[in-house]
């Protein structure tokens, strides 16, 4: 008989024969940083289809990307990675696909730190990136190198919510052979899926809007098997396989994606309805409003206004700091908050946060002034968010 130390290693006694094991409610969480095998055989058969080392595989980490795969490539001969964060996806994807000497064309609204990879880490190692705005199509076909490797941007440039015309750059990335990458994260696969529209490559953070909890840190890459095996590659070296635990969480949140997004975008447009109507709101960013520079592109891009996106941006009608945080302090739901994507509303500054380091006139010439208020919508009932501003907007007064 063995000693106590011993048996406390070895004993694991439960119905390993139950029928229904494999079949619990709630999927699993698998925290364990490796399988064990028996045999030589088996060990064989773990390396060829099975699970053994927590970096290389996990099953809470396959499920999620599996669950993606369906979201962003239903019925398409896809799949999907899911890594450490937004921000991991973002820079895995580039170093597993990019080498010295490629180019990239960007999109010149973009996540400032998307902007920082692109120039600082990417640029490091001999990868030239050149921005323009998508919204010039020739300008976009003007920068095209013959080392054009990728073409990147988002649906939704943050936070004046510019459009890129899809179709198109899909179009001129396929004319050029480059790849086309898109940041899907301010609309998510429950409102526009970009591989069904010809893009290469979608990239995900999980953190916002379809994990909606706030508490979770997760990226995803969705691509034809191909790349994704070679980004697959390429995470497992320089380590950027997500967590089990947030895996874990994410695949239950997923199951109420559905449900909160399209909470999130309906309620957005009738925010933006409202404020349209509202004399201390001098812009609206939302491809929903009719007062949108890009509503016609809108249309073409989405049928349903209330199925776009859960993001927007207001410019108000002063630029006073004061009057501004007399405003924000009279809000009773809504509240600041450096994220996006929650259950509940909350706003963000651009000139104070994400782009707090950009030159005022550079700000300005983007549509970025002290009056533009970034807004992540919840789920809150859109008329207790319409009272809550319409209260509020009198400091602005």
């Amino acid at each position: 008989m063995a000693h106590i130390e011993t048996d406390l290693l070895y004993t694991r006694e439960y119905r390993s024969d139950a029928v229904n094991l494999s079949k619990p409610e709630a999927f699993p969480y698998f925290p364990a940083t490796a399988f064990g095998s028996t045999a030589f055989a088996e060990i064989k058969e773990a390396y060829a289809q099975g699970y053994t080392y927590i970096r290389t595989n996990n099953p809470d980490r396959d499920v999620l990307a599996g669950l993606m795969t369906k979201l962003e490539a239903p019925g398409m001969d896809a799949g999907s990675i899911v890594t450490s964060s937004g921000m991991s996806a973002i820079s895995t994807t580039c170093a597993a696909l990019l080498k010295r000497g490629d180019h990239i064309v960007s999109n010149r609204c973009l996540y400032g730190e998307t902007v920082e990879l692109f120039d600082l880490m990417l640029g490091k190692f001999g990868v030239e990136t050149t921005y323009v705005d998508f919204a010039d199509l020739d300008a976009v076909r003007a920068a095209i190198r013959p080392e054009t490797r990728l073409i990147y941007t988002e649906i939704c440039a943050n936070p004046t919510l510019a459009l890129i015309d899809l179709p198109e750059i899909v179009k001129i990335a396929r004319e050029s052979g480059a790849l086309l990458a898109i940041d899907n994260t301010f609309c998510g696969p429950l409102s526009i899926r970009p591989l069904e529209w010809g893009a290469d490559i979608v990239i995900n953070s999980l953190t916002k809007f379809l994990s909606g909890h706030s508490d979770i840190l997760l990226g995803c890459v969705t691509a034809n098997r191909e790349l994704i095996e070679k980004i697959y590659e390429f995470s497992m070296f320089i380590g950027t396989p997500a967590d089990p635990f947030p895996a874990f969480q994410m695949i239950r949140a997923l199951e109420t994606a559905p449900l909160r997004n399209e909470r999130q975008m309906a309620n957005a447009a009738r925010l933006a309805a409202y404020f349209e109507t509202d004399p201390r709101i001098v812009r609206v960013n939302h491809p929903s409003a009719e007062s949108f520079t890009q509503r016609e592109l809108a249309k073409k891009l989405w049928q349903d206004d209330a199925r776009i996106t859960g993001m927007m941006s207001v410019e108000f009608c002063t630029e006073d700091d004061a009057k501004i945080d007399a405003f924000m302090r009279k809000l009773k739901y809504v509240h600041y908050a450096p994220t996006l994507g929650g259950m509940r509303t909350s706003l963000s500054h651009p000139v104070t946060s994400s782009h707090n380091t950009t030159p005022d006139d550079v700000r300005r010439a983007m549509g970025i002034t002290p009056a533009l208020m970034r807004i992540s919508v919840g789920i809150e009932n859109a008329d207790d968010l319409i009272e809550d501003f319409r209260q509020a907007f009198v400091a602005l007064e």
